[in-house]
């Protein structure tokens, strides 16, 4: 399946990279690129794609602007494009699919396209689009952008009730279709309707870190870092629980953690 794409940058240096990159992968089917957020929003309409990599400062509309002025059934998956530091990005994973730094990097970027992947492969998931479009509400580009809210507690449905889990005794969250299994201290596992894409964005700025397509940790159970082969990583909780750390995902720990790998 090809993935209809849109660059808009008012950079043409930093649209020529991004095309550079797009051009090395086989399923990424470049439609269009755009100057700035008008034109962005008359190509969206046009060309329906499934992905724009949409940067965020422009003259005129910008980024958010041209998320707020597309209908929910019109709205791609996003990927950001931004010169902010990482305090602001935190409040981007929020509600974007995922963020680019400039200047983009070969594995940012394909970490990123990898997400696009994975949310295509999810397209009953609505939360994503939900989220993005919420953005532009949310947030307004200034010098310092407000930052979005952690949550410390998780509501999960079980048997005809509600349980709130505290996010601090949360080791570990797997996928299981269109559920998450929440594993928390002591052996207890909840069944939670919802897809780990959907469960990543909402922990985004509580501590806990995508290492794999199935997997998301909480960075303060992580108690060592296994190197394996083609830059792939065992991650041990503090339980001895061991899981797979996708290279895609390595840039994301990094962050979190605060060590090279």
């Amino acid at each position: 399946m090809k993935i209809r794409t849109v660059i808009v940058d008012d950079e043409e240096l930093a649209r020529r990279g991004l095309r550079a990159l797009s051009q090395r992968c086989e399923d990424v089917e470049l439609v269009c690129e755009c100057r700035n957020g008008r034109e962005a929003i008359d190509a969206i309409h046009r060309h329906r794609p499934d992905l724009v990599f949409l940067d965020v400062q422009m003259p005129g509309k910008n980024g958010f602007d041209v998320i707020g002025a597309l209908a929910d059934t019109q709205r791609p998956h996003v990927v950001f494009v931004t010169a902010y530091d990482k305090f602001a990005l935190r409040a981007f994973e929020v509600h974007a699919l995922d963020y680019l730094l400039k200047p983009v990097n070969e594995d940012r970027f394909d970490a990123a396209l990898a997400r696009v992947r994975e949310a295509m492969s999810h397209a009953t998931d609505n939360a994503l689009a939900q989220r993005v479009r919420q953005v532009a509400a949310d947030l307004q580009v200034t010098a310092s952008p407000p930052m979005a809210s952690a949550v410390d507690r998780l509501p999960i449905k079980a048997n005809g009730r509600i349980v709130v889990i505290r996010l601090a005794d949360i080791d570990w969250i797997e996928a299981d279709r269109d559920y998450v299994s929440v594993h928390v201290g002591g052996g207890k596992t909840w069944l939670m309707r919802e897809t780990i894409a959907a469960v990543e964005l909402r922990l985004a700025l509580s501590g806990f870190v995508r290492i794999h397509r199935s997997a998301i940790v909480n960075a303060e159970r992580v108690k060592e870092l296994r190197p394996r082969d083609k830059g792939e990583y065992t991650v041990v909780l503090n339980d001895g629980t061991e899981l797979k750390l996708s290279r895609n995902y390595r840039a994301a720990v990094e962050r979190l953690v605060g060590a090279n790998l």
